[in-house]
């Protein structure tokens, strides 16, 4: 019953999550909505975390795999509560002088290397600082950190779920049940 309880909370998490991708993809196309680098790899990283849902959700695993699957999830989501806690911090703090712009990111990717062109995208532009949308006074990257972080909150809740099953379970390959006196 717990595998196919997981399955289905990795099915639903893949759902949230190409739900999110999808309203993302409709803030850029159809609202005209212009993504910055963080916002980039906040959308990386929500792929990243819908590719693992779908994996697992189709899998099926057993407990090991279940582990490793809700482990990578939690890994993605925790990159991405990162990236959207940093976006958060840039929009709410106007102190720092950040640099116009950076160089177009094909570019960027084909002259240095990746760990660097991340690294920039990290420490943000002055457009990452723009709130140009907003739905109930919390902008895009607050909405995506409440998303991550409710990823988060489930992958711990599963990780640790588990690891308490497999606890419980005697070392030995006796039957957890007690027997009854009278058995």
């Amino acid at each position: 019953m717990s595998l196919a309880c997981s399955r289905s909370l990795f099915f639903m998490a893949f759902i949230a999550g190409a739900l999110a991708l999808g309203v993302s993809y409709y803030l850029e196309y159809a609202v005209g909505l212009k993504p910055c680098g963080l916002c980039l790899l906040q959308r990386i990283c929500l792929a990243l975390l819908t590719g693992v849902c779908l994996m697992a959700s189709i899998h099926g695993p057993g407990r090991f795999g279940t582990f490793l699957y809700w482990l990578l999830g939690l890994c993605c989501s925790l990159a991405g509560t990162i990236t959207a806690w940093r976006q958060v911090l840039l929009q709410n703090d106007q102190v720092h002088q950040l640099s116009s712009c950076i160089p177009n990111l094909a570019d960027l990717f084909a002259t240095t290397p990746w760990v660097f062109v991340v690294q920039q995208m990290f420490e943000g532009t002055a457009e990452c600082t723009h709130i140009s949308w907003t739905l109930f006074d919390l902008s895009i990257p607050e909405w995506s950190l409440l998303f991550f972080v409710a990823m988060t909150i489930l992958g711990v809740f599963q990780l640790l779920r588990l690891v308490w099953v497999a606890c419980q379970r005697p070392l030995s390959g006796e039957s957890s049940h007690r027997a009854l006196v009278g058995d």
